[in-house]
């Protein structure tokens, strides 16, 4: 009986020691121990550590080989915590690995940084590409394909492999397929790098251009750099193919940049239109009405900090109001007085430019104010390698057509655009008709000036707030008011739209001043020809 329970004694001991079958560690002691085998000082030693942690199922495995790379990875010499940190001036700042607790800053001789050499560096970055490029995100597994076709590397080779067999989004595939081609250019098999060629034929972005002109670039003894003869052949040609189109895309950028020039404009131009078209009053504090509007944005992020997003759209409306009440208050208050008197109107909305560029330096001080920009207008549309349209832009061009849309549905279909559409045509007959010009007048000039008011919300989100932003737009509405045609929305957007193209593809052949010059001279010489402008307003008042 003895002898029977002891061979079962044995027979349970041995099966315990068999691995499998005796129970596992836990992911997380096992992460913890392979972990702390980094601080060995042996390089192929660490080689296998780093191996044996890419194995593991842990979320923290990414961070720890990123920070590994990066120089981040230290441990505690007192008790050999791993510990990320980030350099801030002169302190560090630590966070344990395992814990994910922010310890804060740390002596810079309590700890000591895990090393890495060149080798161990190749392998990292393969190892880190493999895990961005089995990311469940498809955006995140399009990122880290891209970072491979910006910088390429034969570590990056086999991982992209796997990727690529077990892609199913045919974009990512592609641009996993273009990174795997980047790489094999510089393979010592010429059948290798003539099939990497082809396969970047018809791929559209800028860094297969560059590395495909470094191929062919002279090498130091004044030889091409690609001596096969095929190879050279068929970059030439791919390359002369990426070369036309990276010219249509330019055209299409600068294109799409012009648009949102010529959205700005149009926003800063609609109210201006308004306010000269049925007043006739050359009102030099327009921009400042755009100040208000940037500044009112800032101050609304500042009351909502937890809510970027929500506080633009928010900002909108409390642009509109607050740049709206300043206009009527001018309107009554000054330019009332002044009509019929245009000289001294100028000067007055000068002045008054001028002490609301003051009021903001009082409250805010003469510094720049930057507005966030939410995440959802943050970064840019990439349509190709070559090609990106920024979301910021984007948007402000949408919201520019929307706001001359609700505009013009604004004078066709209320009473308000009637009686300011009477005003505009015919003064004397309207007031004879029992409207009350005066009235449509303060209204008038509270919707332009609360249409500047958007205007200053959009252009937060395009360059910094300070009290003289306003000014640097004040000249080119005016001319896109006079080019457009005096109080016509259709000739205003055609006149912003014009403006901005035009300004955005002179720039860059005789220089931003220069432009702005010509510009100026044409509009000059085209009014000359045309007094009205592009699109005139009819009428009895207006032909006079």
């Amino acid at each position: 009986m003895i002898r029977i329970f002891a061979g079962l004694l044995g027979v349970v001991l041995c099966l315990s020691a068999v691995p499998g079958v005796a129970e596992s560690k836990p992911e997380s002691e096992r992460f913890a121990e392979t972990l702390a085998q980094l601080t060995t000082r042996s390089f192929s030693e660490k080689a296998k550590v780093i191996e044996a942690l890419a194995a593991l199922n842990d979320e923290r495995v990414p961070s720890v080989l990123e920070s590994l790379l990066d120089g981040r990875l230290y441990y505690r010499k007192s008790d050999r915590e791993m510990l990320h940190v980030e350099k801030r001036d002169r302190a560090l700042l630590a966070t344990a690995v395992l814990s994910g607790e922010v310890l804060g800053e740390v002596g810079k001789r309590s700890v000591k940084k895990i090393s890495v050499n060149n080798a161990l560096r190749r392998q990292l970055r393969g190892l880190i590409a493999a895990f961005q490029l089995q990311h469940k995100a498809a955006d995140q597994r399009m990122s880290a394909a891209q970072e491979m076709i910006k910088s390429p590397a034969a570590e990056y080779l086999e991982p992209l492999e796997r990727a690529i067999a077990a892609e199913s989004v045919p974009g990512v595939r592609r641009r996993m397929e273009t990174a795997r081609s980047m790489i094999l250019l510089d393979s010592e098999d010429p059948g290798l790098r003539l099939a990497a060629v082809e396969e970047l034929r018809g791929v559209s972005d800028k860094h297969v251009m560059t590395i495909l002109t470094q191929l062919l670039a002279e090498d130091g003894t004044g030889g091409a750099g690609e001596k096969d003869a095929a190879v050279r052949e068929a970059a030439q040609d791919v390359l002369a193919g990426l070369h036309t189109r990276a010219r249509i895309y330019k055209f299409v950028e600068d294109l799409f940049f012009g648009v949102s020039a010529g959205s700005v404009l149009l926003l800063a131009a609609i109210g201006l239109a308004i306010t000269f078209g049925v007043m006739g009053v050359i009102n030099m504090a327009h921009g400042e009405m755009i100040m208000l509007g940037a500044y009112t944005t800032y101050v609304v992020q500042l009351l909502m900090p937890n809510h970027i997003g929500l506080s633009l759209v928010v900002a909108v409306p409390a642009a509109f109001l607050v740049a709206g009440l300043f206009g009527v208050v001018i309107e009554r208050g000054v330019i009332r007085f002044l009509y019929g008197r245009p000289l001294e109107t100028l000067l007055a909305t000068f002045g008054i430019s001028l002490i609301l560029q003051q009021l903001v330096r009082t409250i805010f001080t003469p510094l720049n104010r930057s507005v966030i920009t939410p995440d959802w207008m943050s970064g840019s549309w990439e349509i190709n390698g070559m090609l990106s349209l920024t979301y910021n832009r984007l948007y402000i061009i949408l919201f520019s057509l929307g706001v001359l849309l609700a505009l013009m549905q604004v004078l066709k279909r209320t009473l308000f655009g009637l009686q300011m559409r009477a005003v505009t045509q015919n003064r004397p007959m309207a007031s004879s008709m029992g409207i009350r010009t005066g009235w449509v007048d303060a209204m008038t000039f509270g919707l332009g000036s609360g249409i500047a008011g958007i205007a200053g919300v959009a252009l937060s989100q395009l360059t910094n707030v300070g009290p003289n932003l306003g000014q640097a737009y004040i000249i080119d509405s005016f001319m896109v008011v006079v080019f457009g045609g005096v109080g016509n929305l259709l000739g205003t957007f055609v006149g912003a739209m014009s403006l901005g193209i035009v300004n955005k593809f002179a720039e860059p052949i005789v220089g931003a001043v220069l432009a702005k010059i010509l510009i100026l001279v044409f509009v000059i010489l085209f009014i000359q020809r045309r007094p009205r402008g592009l699109f005139a307003l009819k009428g009895r008042f207006v032909e006079d």
